[in-house]
């Protein structure tokens, strides 16, 4: 099997993944399992492994079916680029109350430094529209998916 373009997937992907409750875990199952399939690299940050391990355990992560990508210089310097468009744009943004995360840039400017990263996997809709702002504003070279389209939508294939 070909290796795929890489998939950054953010903390709230996984914590629907793995809760059997969540209206949209049966969409999580289904990116998981067509995604790794069909070749794609799951990547996962040490960030959004940091925030996971706030309410869960480390080895409730499918990690062995995951790349770690830690958090670098080179994320750092982006991470500065892409909050200061999104600092400079606040007032731009609906976040219904929520405030600017700094983690969302973060894993944002990972993904986008990363050549191999074509998409992010994400059901957080306030992310989603920081993420609008910067594709406005710059170009951020991956596409977000929102968890709320099943694969099978996203990617035009059958159920599996």
């Amino acid at each position: 099997m070909k290796v795929r373009p890489g998939v950054f997937c953010d903390t709230s992907f996984f914590i629907r993944l793995l809760d059997k409750n969540d209206p949209l875990h049966n969409n999580a199952k289904g990116y998981f399992k067509y995604l790794s399939e069909t070749g794609f690299q799951l990547m996962i940050s040490t960030i959004a492994i940091a925030e996971y391990c706030v309410r869960g355990e480390i080895n409730e992560l499918p990690l062995k079916n995951l790349q770690i990508v830690p958090f670098n210089l080179d994320h750092a310097l982006r991470t500065a680029e892409f909050a200061r468009i999104i600092f400079r744009n606040k007032g731009k943004l609906d976040l219904n109350e929520r405030k600017i995360i700094p983690n969302d840039t973060k894993l944002f400017a990972q993904a986008d430094r990363d050549k191999s990263v074509e998409y992010y996997l994400s059901s957080d809709s306030e992310s989603l529209k920081i993420y609008n702002l910067l594709k406005n504003e710059t170009n951020p070279k991956f596409t977000f998916i929102d968890l709320a389209i099943p694969f099978h939508t996203q990617f035009g294939v059958l159920d599996l």
